[in-house]
């Protein structure tokens, strides 16, 4: 059973469903050739399918299927991730430290330099364009364009009640946690980050978090 349920605030949800529905057609229709560019260069650059479904959890606890243009090579072990995960959601653990450009070390909560995915998936992914087939789990209501980040259900497998808050609200394509500390803080405090949105959730908030999503993306913010 859901950990955490939220009463509803009416005039945000109403609002917020209003605004999901129309960028989303609009990101889908007017972006079309862009998309389209997308999953042709997907499909020639590496063999399997143009998408990538899994099952990831939702509000409530609800599963639903995801959709992203496929960015890994078909049939990629999956153990490395795993084990991640793992260690990643009960104790904190980043998956490598690294040098930024002054030479400080920097622990980076991601797993980096991963040769499941292809070349074209880490320009995609790295500006998150992996994430536009989205916008169809926003048309289907099982998803928001702002919200916090989905869990496949391999990690939350490891969720315990605290962390289970986190999908008190509709899952998003980009979040607070997002423009702010992606991949740079351990698990605990992505949780927080993510209450503290669901806490002062606004459509002033989600349309900031939404012109921040723009430079994250062009300037790759916390993408390896």
């Amino acid at each position: 059973m859901p950990a955490h349920r939220l009463a509803t605030r009416p005039f945000y949800d109403a609002g917020k469903s209003i605004m999901d529905l129309c960028i989303s057609v609009l990101a889908l229709i007017l972006l079309a050739p862009v998309w389209v560019l997308i999953a042709v260069l997907v499909k020639l650059t590496s063999d399997g399918p143009v998408f990538f479904t899994a099952e990831a959890i939702g509000k409530n606890e609800v599963p639903y299927c995801v959709y992203k243009f496929r960015t890994m090579f078909v049939d990629s072990n999956q153990k490395v991730h795993e084990e991640f995960l793992d260690k990643y959601v009960n104790n904190n653990e980043p998956f490598a430290i690294v040098r930024d450009r002054m030479g400080r070390e920097k622990k980076v909560y991601k797993v980096i330099n991963d040769s499941r995915v292809t070349p074209l998936g880490r320009v995609l992914r790295r500006t998150g364009l992996d994430e536009v087939p989205q916008f169809l789990n926003v048309l289907k209501g099982e998803m928001s364009i702002v919200g916090p980040r989905a869990p496949m259900k391999s990690e939350f497998v490891h969720y315990n009640v605290w962390h289970k808050q986190r999908l008190a609200v509709l899952p998003g394509i980009t979040g607070l946690y997002q423009v702010t500390k992606r991949s740079e803080v351990p698990f605990d405090e992505m949780v927080k980050i993510d209450l503290e949105y669901i806490s002062t959730r606004s459509m002033l908030l989600d349309i900031i978090i939404m012109l921040k999503t723009l430079p994250v993306m062009l300037f790759s913010k916390g993408a390896y």
